[in-house]
């Protein structure tokens, strides 16, 4: 079963920070990120749309310039936000990626970015249509993320001829972990919170977990 530091594991570092994922990189063999536009044009590396709960500044993120983004610092660290180009400049090429895409529109930037990378890359998104642009761009498996309505989702996942699904956690049993297999996807369960969580969906034969904190697969 793959353990895949979310956002680079928030407890090793400030998440989606370059220090989050070296320190990830460390310790496991997949990380997952968060991208996003910023106003200037670049693909950067950031949950949220808005700059208020990780910064302290105020606006959105797809009207802020990198310049601007960059002088800004996530918490209380002295961790920038990283645009997706430095993350995989900064990865070890036998460290997986999952690039969550958070908005439509950017299958050309992601190919030019993941293009020349050693690594392997699974690229997932909430967004249907965001799957469905880098389908048509790229051959990069593809996984669709979702947090309710089970089989829909899976009608959604075929689809777009997906590689993966990404349910939430609480949505799993053992049946539906078979069924998902059954139907071609690999089944990587999100976000895990704690060690009991994850032995049940080893159990269920999951083929991955998305955690906060690497010590959760222990």
């Amino acid at each position: 079963m793959r353990i895949i530091g979310h956002r680079g594991c928030p407890a090793l570092a400030p998440e989606n920070t370059l220090a989050a994922f070296e320190a990830a990189a460390a310790r496991l063999d997949w990380v997952e990120l968060d991208v996003r536009r910023c106003g200037s044009g670049e693909l950067v590396v950031f949950h949220d749309e808005t700059l208020d709960r990780l910064t302290g500044a105020t606006g959105r993120v797809a009207d802020t310039s990198l310049t601007d983004l960059q002088e800004l610092t996530i918490g209380d660290s002295d961790e920038s936000i990283p645009t997706l180009a430095a993350v995989f400049d900064a990865l070890p090429d036998r460290v997986a990626v999952n690039v969550e895409l958070k908005v439509a529109g950017l299958a050309d930037d992601l190919a030019a970015v993941v293009g020349d990378a050693g690594n392997e890359v699974l690229v997932s998104s909430f967004d249907p249509v965001a799957l469905r642009e880098v389908r048509e761009t790229t051959a990069l498996p593809l996984a669709f993320l979702f947090a309710a309505d089970w089989a829909e989702s899976l009608s959604v996942a075929a689809d777009v001829d997906c590689a993966a699904v990404h349910p939430h956690y609480d949505l799993l049993s053992s049946a539906r972990v078979d069924e998902a297999h059954d139907r071609g996807f690999e089944v990587n369960a999100w976000t895990v919170p704690d060690r009991e969580v994850t032995r049940r969906l080893r159990e269920y034969g999951v083929d991955g977990v998305v955690v906060d904190d690497p010590a959760l697969a222990v």
